[in-house]
């Protein structure tokens, strides 16, 4: 399959194995191997996610493989789950506002200082741009520098997921110097260990980046980790099985060949979730009917999409059990035509015409669900289009309907993201009483005890309301040469795609 999360291709090694490998070599003549170059087995740790990020800048859609190298955040998530300090070295929360206490002596690196201007550089950068990850900072009215190391953000409603969303994909921190003058967006600039090195890399092939002698935390195993673009899974699994590369993304169709190599491990983590979403649910919306969502969740048949896609799990809901949000009382819409008839027709079986954008990765799913709704005569057409034009509109507003992922970890920001009538993936701007209810109880409850039933609460509505449905969620398989290196693990930081554990990674037998 296509995994669905991978993003852009286009940048891209060919599709054949001898010019994928062909143009992974290194620029001064050797190969990725390091064989006749400056890197190899041993210095640098060279990892295969596909293709690279279209943008680098915070706000942009950037899967953690990439961004978790050269960028840091906040705060980062421990092994339970816990908050700890990462740039951030403490912090103090209140219903009106979050104080984070800066590290010091951290640099960019441009040899930009790392600061509270910084910081709130970053925060308002990804406030202000349209996107996935813009509408958790809606509730932040302002951002007060302090002083060089303190800063505050104030807070219009009680958020005690706001340091959870530091720590994600939503905040990494970049260098305000490369955000003003907007070459962060294909050059990225963070704090982290390694820094983009331009001249080592080579345009739509491999992202090199080097030690950065200026870093403020702990060493780290391999000086240099190289990035590749090898995107199709079978050219990837010979690299990796050749000596190529040490470790890649791949498919589950791969594993007899991987693990017949004698040489190669793997491993499985849950990092994907996603769910079609009605977006035109406004007065005269194609979805305005609770009875017409309703139709289109009991007609559409997750379990299909599990059989013909076989690392899909089909949940109930979006959080797991365990997770905060999670209500059991969720059942979900299980497959069943006659009851998605009767609700249409009780509907009054109103014209449904509606499109819906894919990207190549996420084409075969769309066309499943459309097929599926298209029995109880909704008229749904996939219009395909390559990653760039997806991840800007498919919850633009453009399109009734749209698929894509969800990775939010808590409830708040799910619902601010998705369902306020506010958030930016609510284009409608429409949200009923009785949700906008049951958000403002539990958003004033704050860090209560009663605020996680009340949270699930809202997910419940958000589920009896079939604002959204089918969801399912995929693993994320990674293989690596246990040849050249060791400490490949799940990582700490959930549902995020394309990761593995850079900074704990060593070269075999170091």
């Amino acid at each position: 399959m296509t995994k669905s999360t991978r993003l852009a291709r286009s940048t891209v090694c060919a599709l054949t194995l001898t010019l994928a490998l062909g143009a992974c070599s290194s620029s001064n003549g050797g190969d990725a191997s390091g064989q006749g170059g400056t890197s190899g087995a041993g210095t640098a740790l060279r990892v295969n996610w596909g293709g690279f990020p279209e943008s680098w800048a915070p706000g942009a859609e950037m899967e953690a493989g990439y961004m978790r190298v050269p960028y840091e955040n906040l705060v980062q998530l421990g092994e339970g789950g816990e908050v700890e300090p990462m740039l951030a070295a403490s912090w103090e929360q209140t219903d009106e506002s979050l104080t984070l206490h800066l590290q010091e002596g951290v640099t960019f690196h441009d040899g930009t200082p790392f600061n509270a201007e910084a910081v709130k550089v970053n925060l308002e950068s990804v406030k202000n741009t349209p996107g996935p990850f813009a509408g958790p900072f809606q509730v932040v009215t302002s951002i007060d520098v302090v002083d060089d190391l303190t800063v505050r953000l104030n807070l219009s409603q009680p958020t005690p997921s706001m340091l959870t969303t530091l720590s994600t994909r939503a905040a990494p921190i970049a260098s305000p110097t490369a955000i003003t003058a907007g070459t962060v967006a294909q050059t990225p600039v963070g704090t982290g260990p390694w820094a983009y090195d331009a001249g080592a890399s080579t345009p739509g092939t491999r992202m090199t980046f080097t030690t950065f002698e200026d870093y403020w935390g702990e060493d780290v195993g391999f000086p240099t980790v190289e990035l590749y673009a090898i995107p199709d899974d079978t050219s990837a699994t010979a690299a990796l099985i050749g000596g190529e590369i040490d470790i890649t993304d791949t498919e589950v169709e791969q594993l007899s060949t991987l693990e017949g190599s004698g040489q190669v491990q793997t491993l499985t983590y849950p990092a994907i979730r996603n769910n079609p979403i009605f977006f035109d649910r406004g007065p005269g919306g194609v979805f305005e009917d609770v009875n017409v969502r309703k139709a289109a969740c009991y007609a559409i048949d997750t379990e299909v999409l599990a059989q013909i896609e076989p690392d899909w799990e089909v949940r109930t809901q979006h959080f797991a059990e365990g997770e905060p949000g999670y209500n059991p009382d969720i059942t979900g819409y299980q497959h069943d035509l006659e009851e998605a008839q009767r609700l249409y027709a009780q509907a009054g079986s109103p014209p449904v015409q509606a499109e819906v954008l894919a990207a190549p990765f996420t084409e075969r799913q769309n066309q499943v669900y459309a097929e599926q709704m298209g029995e109880i005569g909704l008229d749904i057409t996939v219009q395909s289009a390559p990653p760039p034009q997806y991840f800007a509109e498919w919850n633009s507003g453009r399109f009734p309907l749209g698929l894509g992922s969800n990775d939010e970890l808590t409830a708040y920001d799910w619902y601010t993201s998705w369902f306020a009538a506010d958030a930016p993936g609510n284009p409608s701007g429409v949200e009923s009483p009785e949700l906008k209810a049951a958000a403002d109880a539990a958003i004033a409850a704050g860090n209560s005890e009663e605020a996680d039933a009340l949270w699930a609460q809202v997910t419940k509505i958000i589920s009896d309301e079939a604002l959204t449905c089918a969801h399912v969620a995929g693993e994320e398989l990674i293989a690596w040469n246990s040849s050249t290196v060791e400490g490949v693990a799940e990582p700490t930081q959930p549902w995020e795609p394309h990761l593995v554990n850079y900074r704990d990674l060593r070269p075999a037998g170091s």
